[in-house]
C-alpha cells in the first residue's frame, strides 16, 4: 500500500468530516450534494481496496452496522430529568418568584435573576457519552434513571462528532435532542409517496421511530440531526473548566464540535415573557419544530443552590406554546378503570386531525369536569392537544347541540368487576373499591402485595406478574399460594431453579406480621405506619373485620371533643382509639373491608395459610442509637422519602408514630410541614431536620434532645 493512498484516505476523511459540520451543524454547505457524494464514494472504494486502512470513526462507517437483536439498558450516572411546564404568564411569574425566594440569601433584593432562553426542540432526548474525547455510547432518557442503548443508531447521525474537537480526559456526558428538520421531513415523505409507502405523521414521530430501528442502516437513511443543550457526568480532572453560566456552556459545547441551538439571555420574568412572545411569533420560520422555550437560571452555582424537586430541576422550566385545536363530534363517553382503581371517563370522538396526529379519544378526567364543561353525547366539541401531546376536550359549541342530547352519569358499580364505586368527600375521582379482586387493578395489587415492605416475595417482579395475570393463572394474591414450581418453570424465561426459588419465597410469605399483611392489601390511605397502628390496636384481622366503623368515627369525635375540654382544665386526656388516624382513612377502611369481593379474597388468603406469628417488635432492632425514642415524620425530606426515613429509624431501634403527643421525642420536619409541626411546637417536642436525624444516629448532640 502506497503512502499516497494513505495520505489520500486521510484527506478524504478530513474533508468529509468538515463538510458534515458545514451541512449538519453550521447549515452552510460549501459544496453541492453531488460533489459530497463523489468524495464519499471515492473514500468507500479506497477503504474497500485497502482493508488495513479501516477505521470505525471513518465517515463511511456512519451508514449502519449489523442489526441489534434488542436494545440494551443503560443506567444514567447522572439522572436525565424532565422539566416542569408553564402554560401561561402566571406560571412563569410564579417560577421566577419561587427561584428568587430560594435564592434570597445570595441575591440582592432588587436584582433580577439572569436566565438563558433556549428552544424547546420537539424531538427525542438523548445522552451522548465520550471517553477521553471519543464517542462511546448513547442512550435515550427512558424513565430518567435507565434508558435504551442506541449507540449504533446515533453513530449514523452526521452532526454527532465521533471525536471531540478538543480531547478531554475521562468521561463527558452531553445531553441533547435528536430531531428532524422540516425540509428533510418533507423530502423524506416525498420519497415515501413516490415509493408508494406510508408517510410519516410529523418530524418528531419520524425521528423517534428512526432511532428505534433495530437495523442502524435504516436509521442512517433518515435525515436526523442533533442539538446539545447540557451536561450529565463530567470528568473530575477538567470539571473546573466548565463555564459558570449556561449560555457560555452552550458556546463551550459548540467549541468541542457539538451543534447547539440558538439562545439568548433575559433578566427577570418580564424579559422572559417578552422573549417567549418573540420566539412564538417566529416559530413558523424556524427550520425545525419547537413546542415552546426553556428558561434556565444562568449561573451554575445558583442552579446548584436551587436543586431539584421530584424528577425536575427547580432552576429550569419549559414554557409551552398554545395548543392546536379542532372541532369534532362527541360520539360517546366510556369509563376506563385504571390500575389504582380510579374511574376515568373517556371521550370517544369522531376522528379529527389536530396537532400533527389523528385524535379519536380524549380524557375527560372526572365527573365534575364533564359537568363543568356541560358535555353531552352528540355535542360538537373543541379538541386540543394540550402541550401538543395529550388530547383534551376544551369545550362544547352550544349552538350546535342536538335536541335531547343525553348527559353522563358515573356508574355506581365498577364496569370491570362489579364492585362498589366510591367517591371520597373533597375528591374529584371516583374509585372501584374491589382492589384485591378487580381485573383492572390486579397487576398493581400484586405488585404492592409482593413488595419488600409488604409480603416481600422475592422473584415476583413485573414480568412474572404480567405473565401470571395475562395467562389467567392468578386472579388475586390468594392464587399465588397455589402455584407450583412445575407451572412456573413453564413460563417464559423461567428455569427450574428460578421457579423453585419463587415458590420458596411465596411459601415464606405465609408467615408475616399483621402490619405487613395490612399494608400489602393496598387499602387506600393505609401506609406502613397506619398499618402498624391498626395491627397494634386490633391485634388480629378478625377484630378489624368485626369493627363498626361508623360507631368508631362517632366515638373518636366524642373523645376528642371531651379531651379539648380536659386540656383547658389541665386534666388527664382520655386515650383516643386509632389516635392520629383521621376520618378519611377510617372511611377508606370501612369501604374496603365492607366490599364482599375483598372479603372473599381475605378469606382465601387465610385458607391458604397466610398468618402473622411474627410481631413488629421482633423485627425492630432490639438495640440501637435510637432505641426507646419515638419519632413523627412530616413534610418532604431533601434526600429520602418518609418511608425510607421510617425504615432508617426502625433499623436503629427507634419507633415511628403517625401522630404527635407528649410521648413523642422528635418530629423530623421537611419542607411543607403542616399541622404536626404546629402540634410539636405547642407541646414543646424537639423538631429536627433530616441532618439532625442523621446526627442522632451518629450519636452527635442535637439541640433540644430530650433523650429517652
Amino acid at each position: 500500500m502506497s503512502e499516497a493512498v494513505t495520505r489520500r484516505v486521510a484527506e478524504l476523511r478530513a474533508t468529509l468530516d468538515r463538510l458534515n459540520v458545514e451541512y449538519y451543524v453550521l447549515d452552510t454547505p460549501s459544496l453541492p450534494d453531488a460533489e459530497y457524494d463523489r468524495l464519499f464514494a471515492e473514500l468507500a472504494r479506497l477503504e474497500a481496496e485497502h482493508p488495513a486502512l479501516a477505521d470505525p470513526d471513518s465517515p463511511t462507517q456512519r451508514v449502519g452496522a449489523s442489526p441489534a437483536s434488542a436494545f440494551g439498558a443503560v443506567r444514567h450516572v447522572v439522572p436525565m430529568l424532565s422539566l416542569n411546564n408553564a402554560f401561561d404568564d402566571e406560571d412563569v411569574i410564579g417560577f421566577d418568584r419561587r427561584a428568587r425566594e430560594l435564592l434570597r440569601a445570595v441575591l440582592p433584593a432588587d436584582e433580577p435573576i439572569d436566565y438563558s432562553v433556549e428552544m424547546k426542540f420537539d424531538g427525542l432526548a438523548i445522552s451522548l457519552r465520550y471517553e477521553d474525547g471519543r464517542f462511546v455510547q448513547a442512550a435515550t432518557r427512558g424513565d430518567g434513571t435507565t434508558g435504551e442503548d442506541v449507540t449504533a443508531n446515533i453513530r449514523t447521525i452526521r452532526s454527532v462528532p465521533l471525536r471531540l474537537a478538543r480531547p478531554l480526559p475521562g468521561p463527558l456526558e452531553v445531553r441533547g435532542e435528536v430531531l428532524m428538520f422540516k425540509r428533510d421531513f418533507e423530502r423524506m415523505n416525498e420519497r415515501q409517496r413516490e415509493a408508494g409507502e406510508r408517510e410519516f405523521v410529523n418530524p418528531r414521530n419520524a425521528a423517534a421511530g428512526s432511532l428505534r430501528q433495530l437495523d442502524p442502516a435504516m436509521t442512517a437513511a433518515r435525515p436526523l440531526r442533533f442539538f446539545a443543550y447540557g451536561l450529565g457526568q463530567v470528568g473530575a480532572d477538567w470539571a473546573p473548566q466548565v463555564p459558570a453560566r449556561q449560555s457560555d456552556l452552550l458556546g463551550w459545547l459548540a467549541g468541542l464540535g457539538l451543534p447547539v441551538g440558538p439562545r439568548r439571555t433575559a433578566s427577570g420574568a418580564a424579559a422572559l415573557l417578552a422573549a417567549y412572545r418573540e420566539v412564538l411569533a417566529g416559530r413558523a420560520a424556524l427550520p425545525y419544530d419547537i413546542d415552546g422555550v426553556v428558561y434556565k437560571v444562568e449561573r451554575q452555582d445558583f442552579q446548584a443552590k436551587l436543586g431539584f424537586v421530584a424528577r425536575a430541576p427547580r432552576y429550569a422550566i419549559a414554557h409551552k406554546f398554545p395548543a392546536q385545536e379542532a372541532l369534532t363530534t362527541l360520539l360517546a363517553i366510556d369509563v376506563q378503570v385504571g390500575r389504582t382503581g380510579v374511574l376515568t371517563p373517556v371521550a370517544r370522538l369522531q376522528p379529527v386531525f389536530v396537532g400533527g396526529t389523528t385524535v379519536a379519544n380524549a380524557t375527560l378526567h372526572n365527573e365534575d369536569e364533564i359537568r363543568r364543561k356541560d358535555l353531552r353525547i352528540g355535542d360538537t366539541v373543541i379538541v386540543r392537544r394540550a402541550g401538543d401531546v395529550i388530547p383534551e376536550v376544551v369545550a362544547m359549541v352550544p349552538d350546535r347541540r342536538p335536541p335531547d342530547a343525553p348527559g353522563f352519569v358515573m356508574p355506581a358499580s365498577c364496569p370491570v368487576c362489579g364492585s362498589a364505586v366510591m367517591r371520597e368527600p373533597g375528591e374529584a375521582a371516583s374509585r372501584c373499591v374491589g382492589g384485591l379482586f378487580c381485573a383492572a387493578q390486579r397487576k398493581q395489587a400484586l405488585r404492592h402485595y409482593a413488595q419488600r415492605r409488604a409480603l416481600d416475595i422475592e422473584g415476583l417482579g413485573d414480568r412474572m406478574i404480567e405473565q401470571l395475570v395475562d395467562s389467567g393463572r392468578v386472579h388475586s394474591p390468594a392464587d399465588l399460594y397455589g402455584l407450583t414450581a412445575a407451572e412456573l418453570a413453564a413460563l417464559d424465561r423461567m428455569g427450574d431453579k428460578s421457579a423453585a426459588n419463587l415458590v420458596e419465597s411465596i411459601e415464606r410469605s405465609r408467615h408475616t406480621t399483621l402490619a405487613r399483611f395490612l399494608f400489602g392489601l393496598g387499602i387506600r390511605h393505609v401506609g406502613e405506619e397506619v398499618a402498624r397502628q391498626l395491627a397494634s390496636d386490633y391485634g388480629d384481622l378478625a377484630a378489624l373485620l368485626a369493627e363498626d366503623w361508623d360507631a368508631l368515627i362517632e366515638r373518636k369525635a366524642r373523645i376528642q371533643k371531651d379531651n379539648t375540654r380536659r386540656r383547658t382544665k389541665g386534666e388527664a386526656l382520655a386515650p383516643v382509639p386509632l389516635e392520629g388516624v383521621g376520618p378519611e382513612i377510617v372511611d377508606s377502611l370501612r369501604r374496603f373491608l365492607a366490599e364482599p369481593h375483598n372479603r372473599e379474597v381475605l378469606e382465601a388468603l387465610q385458607r391458604a395459610g397466610v398468618h402473622w406469628p411474627v410481631t413488629e417488635r421482633a423485627l425492630q432492632a432490639p438495640e440501637g442509637r435510637l432505641a426507646g425514642r419515638t419519632f413523627v415524620l412530616t413534610g418532604t425530606l431533601p434526600t429520602m422519602t418518609r418511608d425510607e426515613a421510617a425504615e432508617l429509624i426502625r433499623a436503629h431501634g427507634g419507633s415511628v408514630s403517625t401522630s404527635v403527643s407528649r410521648k413523642t421525642h422528635y418530629v423530623v420536619a421537611g419542607t411543607d410541614a403542616g399541622s404536626k409541626l404546629a402540634r410539636a411546637t405547642e407541646l414543646g417536642v424537639a423538631v429536627i431536620d433530616e441532618d439532625g436525624l442523621r446526627r442522632l444516629i451518629e450519636s452527635d448532640p442535637v439541640p433540644g434532645d430530650r433523650g429517652s
